[in-house]
């Protein structure tokens, strides 16, 4: 598998981790939620079993309760900030009898059990005949009633006993008995049928209403909530660690093969070095003698032209080969740098001064344009360097162009050096191959000047690169010239 696919992979695989590990998250605070939620109506399940067991408690006499006595037993139940408030709720939705706050209840909830949710409070009723915690030993019929002093006429005011309940007045109630062995109240003799059923329908308890404070709901979902993003916030420290560890881990490996392919290269390189010095030992001799008969040829008075003509360019082609052997054992020389302090403009002046024959001959403008620094470099390295950079642009320009040699400092510690021709320019998909040995856009070059100078700016730690300079020529410009601590 490629490098760059198998990092991609990698990514995709720590970013489906950390995608899983949030949905897991998301989902497990929901269920936390809905759990804190169902709590809270389990409470009020108990409640009502509570409320049931009130009503048989406080029910006396075939159904009739005390409103004052039951209101005292809902009180007790309220908790403000747990259990707000308590009702019991007539046919049409009407309170019967209540304790606490209802604030924000609505109780016309029509004839269903009902939960109702809002910001603060939760709202649960429940109809009675549908809840056999209350209604087990009531018949649906006769639903228990709530009655006030006030309820009664005076003539037949009913008597409280001593458990609060209302008592009949002897003689003027009418009773039967249901099914399971209570009294069921039945029409008073002093009450119509008209007013008795208007007495069932406005005091007979048809369903109760709890209402509930949600705080309990909301700390739980705000604990785990905290603790959800903790558990995400770890997650995503692992997940991110975890990438720039693989990262780092890969880095080092290439780091790793870079450093073994430069050792291969370095060996290599020694080994076309004492190969280039033998070369250079066999060689040379041979050029020189195969020169220096043709130049003896040449001088021979009795010569024919034609003689001395191929003599002449045997010695130039001679010298051709030998100029392409000693760039070659250059470029093959490993670079030692020894470094010192050096001021740059100056060493600029002199490698144009050395040019200045090839400037004169195809009058050339050379500007050396900057304040004057100094740099740390090794001078015979970087005067080689100035020497093929500058001679480059001079083979490079038309007859009358310009040069122009840049330095400048950025910032404290670095500086910078360029060099500007307005010559053709070099090629977009050429300006990185023009530093490969044996790569030349000049009909007559050897194509190792430019590797050279690379291999000088690398061994000093710089970088070069190759730039268009508007509207036309070519611009190279070394970068991370070291300056002195105190320049």
């Amino acid at each position: 598998m490629k490098p760059n696919r198998r990092r991609a992979l990698i990514y995709g695989l720590l970013l489906l981790t950390w995608v899983l590990l949030l949905g897991w998250q998301t989902a497990e605070h929901f269920r936390v939620e809905r759990a804190a939620r169902a709590a809270l109506i389990e409470r009020a399940k108990d409640i009502s079993t509570t409320l049931g067991i009130v009503l048989r408690a406080q029910r006396r006499f075939g159904g009739v309760i005390s409103r004052e006595r039951l209101e005292s037993a809902l009180t007790d139940l309220v908790k403000p900030g747990d259990l707000n408030g308590l009702a019991l709720l007539n046919a049409t939705g009407d309170v019967v009898a209540s304790a606490g706050s209802l604030t924000g209840a609505d109780h016309k909830f029509g004839d269903s059990p009902v939960t109702h949710w809002d910001a603060q409070t939760v709202t649960v009723m429940n109809l009675i005949d549908l809840g056999t915690n209350v209604t087990h030993d009531i018949e649906p019929a006769s639903p228990p009633i709530v009655l006030r002093r006030e309820d009664f006429p005076t003539n037949a005011a009913p008597r409280l006993t001593e458990a609060g309940a209302e008592a009949p007045v002897p003689g003027n109630h009418s009773w039967g008995h249901g099914e399971s062995g209570h009294p069921r109240l039945t029409r008073p003799p002093w009450m119509g049928e008209k007013e008795y059923k208007a007495l069932l329908q406005k005091q007979g308890v048809h369903s109760f209403l709890i209402v509930m404070s949600t705080q309990a709901v909301e700390t739980a979902g705000s604990q785990d909530l905290r603790l959800r993003f903790i558990i995400l916030l770890l997650g995503t420290v692992a997940v991110v660690g975890t990438g720039f560890g693989w990262r780092n881990f890969t880095e080092t490996a290439e780091l790793q093969l870079r450093l073994v392919r430069a050792s291969e290269l370095t060996t290599h390189l020694k080994g076309m070095n004492v190969a280039a010095a033998g070369l250079a030992h066999e060689t040379r001799n041979p050029l020189n003698i195969i020169r220096g008969l043709a130049q003896m040829i040449s001088k021979q008075p009795d010569a024919p032209p034609a003689i001395r003509e191929k003599s002449h360019a045997i010695v130039a082609e001679t010298d051709k080969v030998t100029v392409q052997l000693n760039e070659f054992i250059n470029y093959s020389r490993p670079r030692e740098v020894r470094r010192s302090v050096l001021a740059l403009q100056s060493a600029i002046q002199e490698v144009v001064q050395t040019l200045s024959y090839d400037i004169e001959e195809k009058k050339l403008q050379v500007a050396i344009q900057g304040e004057p620094f100094s740099i740390e470099a090794d001078e015979q390295l970087l005067r080689q360097a100035l020497f093929n950079l500058l001679l480059n642009a001079i083979q490079a320009v038309a007859a009358g162009g310009a040069i122009q040699v840049g330095v400048g400092r950025v910032g404290a510690a670095e500086g910078f050096l360029e060099i500007r021709d307005n010559g053709p320019g070099v090629p977009p998909e050429c300006r990185r191959e023009v530093f490969k040995p044996y790569f030349t856009t000049q009909p007559h070059g050897t194509g190792l000047g430019l590797a050279v100078v690379q291999q000088i700016v690398l061994a000093h730690g710089w970088d070069i690169e190759c730039l268009p300079n508007e509207p036309h020529g070519a611009i190279f410009r070394i970068t991370h010239l070291k300056l002195p601590a105190k320049n």
